[in-house]
């Protein structure tokens, strides 16, 4: 494989395990809302932002973390008859399978492109009695599909160079 597409590989790996390992810890975030939530229902007012705020800490969790997923090859995956073959003829087959995903995140990304600048233009906000702006969490997932959409880029120049036998150390 030319230089170039293996320094891409290692940024690209590079860059979303950082990114993986940091938005890991959002589960704590999460936990603390939510764990916020449920006291100040028992004790006080409950709070209006919680319930939406955890879904845009869970959004923001699992689009970020979807690259480094990705990466560790952690993502659901039908094993019937994958687990036996060579590590070349499973290769070859995510070549063809990551075509498909490539597909689904160009469309992915677009709508969220589409739907993130509607959000800035128009100051969309959302339709519950805390009313936050809603282009920030629309921002995150547009990065957190880029992300996924650069990582399974670099697992396919990976998968290729495994199925012309020459693979990326």
């Amino acid at each position: 494989m030319p230089q170039a597409l293996q320094t891409y590989v290692r940024v690209v790996d590079a860059f979303n395990r950082r990114v993986g390992r940091i938005v890991m810890y959002g589960v704590f975030v999460l936990m603390g809302i939510l764990l916020y939530s449920s006291i100040s229902k028992g004790l006080f007012l409950p709070a209006h932002w919680t319930l939406e705020m955890a879904q845009f800490v869970m959004a923001g969790y699992y689009l970020l973390g979807g690259a480094y997923s990705l990466q560790l090859d952690s993502h659901v995956r039908m094993d019937l008859l994958y687990g036996r073959w060579s590590p070349k003829t499973k290769a070859v087959v995510d070549v063809i399978t990551i075509m498909m995903l490539f597909v689904y995140l160009f469309f992915l990304l677009w709508g969220g492109v589409s739907s993130t600048s509607y959000a800035l233009q128009y100051s969309e906000t959302s339709y519950s009695s805390w009313s936050p702006y809603m282009a920030p969490v629309k921002i995150v997932m547009v990065v957190g599909i880029f992300l996924t959409f650069l990582q399974a880029t670099s697992i396919f120049i990976k998968d290729l160079a495994v199925a012309m036998g020459r693979p990326i150390a």
